[in-house]
């Protein structure tokens, strides 16, 4: 599976174990940064980061070759979905790789997450929870209770939409105003969705994408510990203690923070204000970060349908 997101594409290769779970095989990233340019209007892609994404695709289906895949599947969200010219890219993916790419809607985008984090073995059991998904593009916000979705919403508020909409400058430390400015339109744009955050008052919440995958590694980076050594936990206090450390921090300080990516040191600080106050609006105060997302959502429905 490649998973094109407004900030990164990224590959899973994956098989059925005996027992009915997926097993990742391969998995691997390409930042990438399709969505530059994403709150122009009308949206369009730009030739550079078509051409980039079109590199990033061939090399990540270059490294899934070596497993022999028996189906690959493409799919492509926010940044393509909302561009003017996303059919063209998506002809010329086809032309130039093969790959037929579906342009997912926002629903289904978020409708796959949902089947995605119902394939981690640590959610086996859980009856209610939030799940918040936040990419480049969009954040994905759903609701489950007793294994069911009861609530979804697929809202314009990935860190590259945001960064590039209220920091004035990437490269200076984000002021209190353009913080506040970030956190006044996630609130409101929460409030527009008609979202409703109404499972009890000690529900817990997973958070899954880029953005809490580079805290952990971060916050591993840190203690001189392997990714899998760090708790999967983040604390909102925590994570707001690191926003207001970060948002100090001009761009190359950023970039020179192990664990960091310096691809994404430019809208790192957006992403974390945005998750923090998302999560204050909800009313939670730990958030498991889970791997298993839009690509084993779809990698589940592949399988089954084998």
């Amino acid at each position: 599976m490649i998973d094109i997101g407004s900030n990164s594409i990224k590959l899973l290769v994956a098989a059925r174990a005996s027992d009915g779970s997926i097993v990742e095989l391969c998995r691997g990233v390409e930042e990438t940064r399709i969505g530059t340019g994403i709150t122009e209007n009308p949206p369009r892609l730009r030739p550079d980061a078509m051409d980039r994404a079109v590199a990033s695709i061939r090399a990540l289906l270059c490294r899934a070759a070596a497993f022999e895949p028996v189906h690959i599947a493409a799919v492509a969200t926010s940044a393509v979905r909302d561009a003017v010219n996303g059919r063209e890219f998506a002809e010329r993916v086809q032309a130039e790789t093969l790959l037929d790419l579906s342009i997912l809607a926002g629903r289904e985008e978020a409708r796959l997450i949902g089947r995605g984090i119902a394939c981690d073995p640590a959610m086996r059991g859980a009856k209610a929870f939030y799940l918040f998904d936040l990419g480049g593009g969009s954040l994905e916000v759903l609701a489950f209770r007793e294994g069911d979705v009861v609530g979804l919403a697929s809202l314009q508020l990935g860190c590259v939409r945001v960064t590039e909409r209220f920091v004035p400058s990437p490269a200076a430390p984000l002021d209190a105003d353009a913080e506040e400015r970030v956190r006044a339109h996630v609130r409101a744009t929460l409030a527009e969705s008609g979202f409703a955050f109404e499972l009890p008052a000690d529900t817990s919440a997973v958070v899954t994408g880029g953005t809490a995958t580079t805290f952990r590694a971060i916050e591993a980076a840190s203690r001189g510990r392997r990714f899998e050594e760090v708790s999967p936990e983040i604390t909102l206090n925590d994570l707001g203690a690191f926003a207001r450390r970060l948002c100090a921090m001009d761009l190359a300080a950023r970039a020179a923070i192990p664990g960091l990516p310096a691809a994404r040191a430019d809208v790192f600080p957006a992403a974390l204000v945005t998750l923090h106050e998302a999560a204050l609006t909800a009313g939670v105060a730990v958030m498991r970060h889970s791997l298993y997302n839009l690509r084993y959502g779809l990698a589940a429905e592949l399988l089954d349908a084998r």
